[in-house]
Order: C-alpha cells, then structure tokens, then sequence
C-alpha cells in the first residue's frame, strides 16, 4: 500500500485543486518559468499529484475550482508549508520572494500588504520556528 492510498479521494481531490491553484498563479503573467516549472514538478511530488494527472492540470488548471481557505488560521498553516517549500527550494534562487508573494495573493492575503508578510515568513521559516509560532508571529505582525 502506498503512502497516498492512506488518504480518501476527498483528500487528492484537495490536493489536486490546491496544486491547480499554484500553477494558476504560476500562469498569471502567461508563462511559467524554469525555476517555477522545478517548483511545480516539486510540488506535485510533495502532494503526490501522479504524472498523469500533472499534465492534465497543467494543461487544463482552469478546470479545478479555486478553494483558497476561509478562515485565516488555514491561510496562515498554508502559507507556512509553502513558505517552507519555497525557502528550501535552493532552485528558486532570487525567485523564492516573488513566487511566494503571488501564492501568497492566491491564499487570499491583500496585496497590499502581502510584501510584508512574505518578509516575515521567509524570515520565520528561516529560523525554523514551529506552525503555532509563525502563526502567532504573523498575527501580531497584522494588528
């Protein structure tokens, strides 16, 4: 039994609609670049999105409905695990910030500040602060 049989349908389904998400921010500027395509193919392994179903996201991501989180407590927990992906991905290089802050647009935080919040959760993510702190960290950052 594999690891990615542990979970229900309902789980892929969420996994597979979240990676749509991704790669549907990837597409906002019509392209996706090297370094975002390594991160995708990452991704896509973390989330155990088969090959298979890579391309048919890739080609059709639109297809997929946008969940972003409702409550802030699941936005601050996903931009935590994506910002730990994205801080370790050495790949990304210089891109790490600009491809974390339109993920971080898609999660549902405000443009307007979203700068702000990467900053900080690269910095936290950096210092290998556990989930309740960067959560709790980036709250008190937002008052």
């Amino acid at each position: 039994m594999s690891f990615s049989d542990l979970y229900d349908s309902g789980f892929r389904q969420r996994n597979e609609d979240h990676f749509a998400a991704i790669v549907r921010v990837a597409m906002s500027d019509n392209i996706i670049t090297n370094e975002e395509r390594e991160f995708l193919d990452r991704l896509a392994h973390h989330l155990n999105i088969s090959k298979e179903d890579y391309k048919m996201i890739l080609k059709d991501y639109k297809s997929h409905p946008i969940n972003p989180p409702i409550s802030y407590d699941r936005r601050l927990e996903r931009l935590y695990d994506l910002g730990r992906m994205v801080y370790a991905d050495a790949a990304l290089g210089p891109h790490q910030r600009a491809l974390l802050e339109r993920l971080g647009v898609g999660l549902g935080f405000s443009p307007l500040n979203v700068k702000y919040i990467v900053d900080k959760a690269l910095i936290l993510v950096s210092n290998q602060v556990g989930l309740e702190d960067f959560k709790e960290e980036i709250r008190l950052m937002n008052r």
